[in-house]
Parts: C-alpha cells; structure tokens; sequence
C-alpha cells in the first residue's frame, strides 16, 4: 500500500541512492540477499508497510522498488560489486555507453532520449507491481550531465504518464565554492526550469554545506563522500519515516506537500537532521525534544548553503522519531515559534507541521528531521544565475549545447524563468499583514524585520 518507486539518475543520483538502501536495509533489518533478519519483537514493526519500498518475491525475499539509470557503465558496476549489490532486480539496471560528458544537452536531448524508454519501460513494471502509488521519489545532482539532463528528462516523462502522483527530488545543488565542472551554472539553471515545472517537492543539498557539518559538527578532519552520503540517506529515512512505521502524528508525502507548498512554484526545501554531533561526545549527554528542537531550527544544520536567518520561513515540518511525547513536541515547536517571530512570516498562523513516529534510527535514542520553505532559498538560486549571466552574455561554452540541437532560446527562458522564481521568495519575504486583512494585528514593525538581526534561538553570533 502507497508505494513509492525510487529512481536514481547519473552518479551522483546513484551513490546517494545507495547510501539511502543502505540506511533503509538497516532499519528493516534486511541482509544483502533480500532476507528479513530482524528480531522477532520487531517483526511486526519492521514488516508490517516494508510494501512502500520494497517488493515482496518468491521465498520471502524483498526487492527494493528502485530503478537504477546511468549514461555510463561505471557507477552502476560499482553497486553491484557492493554489499547490497545483489538486492537489486537485474533488469532495474539501465545504462548506456558513452556518458553525458556534463552536458546537460546530452543528457535531455541525444544520449539520454535514447534510453529514456527503456528506463520507462521498467519504471511501468514497478508501478504495475504496486497497488496505489503514491509518488516517485528521484535522486540526482543539478550541476552533472546525467542527472541534470536525463533527471529532468525522466522526470517530465514520468509526470506526463503519471500526473496526479507525487513528485519529489533529492537534488544536489552546485555549491558556492566547489565546483566539479565549468558548465555547473548553466546545467543547474536549465534543471531547474523543469522542476519547477515538473515536481512536486524539491529537497535541495549541497556538498558545500555538507562539507561544512562535516568537519565543523562532527569533527571529521577530511570528510570523504561516504561521509557526505551518509548525511544525506539520514534526512532522506527521516522524510520516509511516517510512510514506513507505525506512528502518533502521521505524514505522507501528499500530506507534506498539503503543509509545506503555499504557492505552487515555490515548493524548494532546505533540510536539516538533528541530533548531529561527534559520537565520541555524545555518548556525555542525554538527547532531549528541546535540544532537538534547537539544533534542527540552527542554520549550523542546514543542508543547503543559505542562511535561514537572512530570509522567512513560509512553511516548515519536524517529524520526530522515537520515545517523545506529542505534548513536549508541540511545545517546544510553539516556543521556538513565539521567540523568533521575526523568522515566519505572520499571514500563515501555525505554519509548522509536526509528526511522530514511534520507531527511533538504528543507533539512537531520537531524532528529528527538518523540511523548511525558507525564502533564503533564493540566495541559492541567484549565486547560480549570476555565474550563469556571466558566461551566457559572452555566450562562453555554448556550443556544446547547441551542437546538441538546442536553442539558445531555451537558455534565455530558462534564466527569466530563474529571475521570476527569485523575484517571487523576495516579494513573498516581504509581503506583511495588511491592517484590513487583520485587525487583531497591532506591532507591524516588530515582525517586519525587528527580529533579523538577533540570533536565532540555539545559536550564537559570528
């Protein structure tokens, strides 16, 4: 019952996929070949919606629901030489040969058109083998060939065959600082023209900011991507908790959209996952909803390079996980509320969701996940409009796009449809209450930016 089928694209989409079957394998205690290897107290639990991933086939074995899509052999015979490489359905494998060459034009228009019905084709068999999907769930980077161009492809495609399901991405988002190839700012730019379009919920990440709780938070002195990775699959199992175990305060991914999208454009999430710390020092304190609360509202968390501090909360959810009471939860959230006014915007009362589940991660105690519609958000989106202005007006590395048969046409809308995406967070970061609209509204100008320049609750000034 509500399944979802998972699609990782190019080999960012892939080694993030990986982690998260890793982390879900875990939590469900299922071993390498497929087989539940849980304790018996934990069967019902660990069993009883395993249906919203996984697939059940012959001899009680389960088959994750996910398809695997590369434009190169490499990334995908990598996975399967991995421990869990061998859970996978063969025929959910689907690559080609020659790549994208981080070509944003190869990977939607010649190389991966040629392959995107193949890669439906599966997809069609895992929704036939489920019985009311819910959505599609895809993990990709926004700044490579493949998982720019042919996520977006697939994407489009799948929302044309399936329209009234939910679409979400992880989308790994070129960072400030590191950048792997020149062309970032025009893949992005070009991706993000279809999500907008094409997706329901979009989780952005960056490597920046990973690399930032890394080695700040957890006090990794040279984080590999494993590291990264692994940061990534724990927000994603958060996200997917109350899909997967029983809980008091339930959320599906319709429900999330419900609370989290008030304008149908505006629906690019910042997330953040608390308690995060060095486990050496962890094992000296006692995690409590209030620390939890504070960590998960701190920019220090935050998965994406935005500081939420410098924009307004339109909407945000906390699901929790664990042995935490619903009261203590809602408490803290209200509190964290009614101290920082100045971060939400005050013409949505009650603009944060919260749900609970039971069922804490494999090795804690409890957890929390943050999904934030922060109008910060767009600082994200300007850094790579300007970059990508810069190089468009001197019409810098075009050609190998247009030698793919684009237009530069498509260049010019994909940038203003950018420029109106950052034009509507900044109009709806300022948009106030209007006195007619509420006459119970006396201090406009203690919300209208009183609050900005204090820290945030939990944490301290630069």
């Amino acid at each position: 019952m509500r399944e979802i089928i998972h699609i990782q694209t190019g080999q960012c989409g892939n080694q993030i996929g990986s982690a998260f079957w890793e982390t879900l394998t875990a939590e469900h205690s299922i071993q390498g070949d497929g087989t539940w290897n849980g304790s018996p107290e934990n069967k019902q639990t660990q069993l009883e919606r395993i249906d919203v991933y996984f697939n059940e086939a012959a001899g009680g074995r389960y088959v994750p629901r996910a398809v695997l899509v590369d434009l190169e052999p490499g990334t995908l015979v990598d996975i399967r030489e991995q421990r869990l490489g061998g859970l996978f359905r063969p025929d959910n494998f689907v690559n080609g040969q020659s790549g994208a060459g981080n070509v944003w034009a190869k990977g939607h228009y010649t190389e991966g058109a040629e392959l995107v019905d193949q890669v439906l084709d599966v997809v069609r068999k895992e929704a036939e083998n489920s019985d009311s999907l819910q959505g599609f769930q895809f993990t990709h980077s926004l700044g490579g060939g493949t998982g720019s161009g042919m996520g977006t492809l697939l994407l489009s495609k799948i929302r044309e065959e399936y329209p009234d399901r939910m679409m979400t991405t992880f989308s790994v988002v070129p960072s400030p600082k590191v950048s792997d190839a020149v062309v970032e700012p025009y893949n992005a730019t070009l991706s993000v023209h279809q999500l907008v379009e094409n997706s329901d919920m979009a989780f952005c990440i960056d490597n920046e900011a990973l690399y930032d709780i890394c080695q700040g938070t957890l006090k990794l002195p040279s984080p590999a991507y494993e590291d990264l990775n692994n940061l990534v699959s724990m927000v994603m199992s958060g996200v997917t908790t109350s899909l997967r175990f029983p809980g008091q305060l339930n959320a599906d991914l319709r429900k999330m959209a419900v609370n989290l999208v008030p304008f149908p454009r505006l629906h690019f999430f910042m997330v953040g996952f608390a308690p995060l710390g060095n486990a050496k020092s962890a094992a000296f304190r006692r995690t409590t909803v209030q620390d939890l609360t504070q960590q998960l509202f701190s920019s220090k968390n935050m998965m994406a390079a935005s500081d939420p501090r410098q924009g307004r909360y339109l909407a945000a959810a906390a699901i929790y996980r664990g042995k935490v009471s619903t009261n203590d939860v809602e408490e803290q959230v209200l509190s964290m509320q009614e101290k920082n006014p100045g971060y939400f915007v005050e013409w949505i009362p009650n603009n944060v969701k919260v749900a609970v589940c039971d069922i804490p991660p494999k090795g804690l105690d409890m957890s929390a996940t943050f999904i934030g519609n922060n109008t910060c958000i767009q600082q994200l989106f300007r850094r790579v409009n300007e970059q990508f202005s810069v190089m468009f007006r001197r019409k810098a590395f075009l050609h190998w796009y247009t030698d793919e048969g684009m237009d530069e046409m498509e260049f010019t809308e994909a940038e203003s449809n950018m420029n109106d995406l950052i034009n509507e967070y900044q109009q709806y970061q300022e948009a106030g209450v209007e006195e007619e609209d509420y006459d119970g509204y006396e201090d406009d100008a203690a919300m209208d930016g009183g609050a900005y320049d204090q820290p945030m609750e939990g944490e301290y000034e630069q």
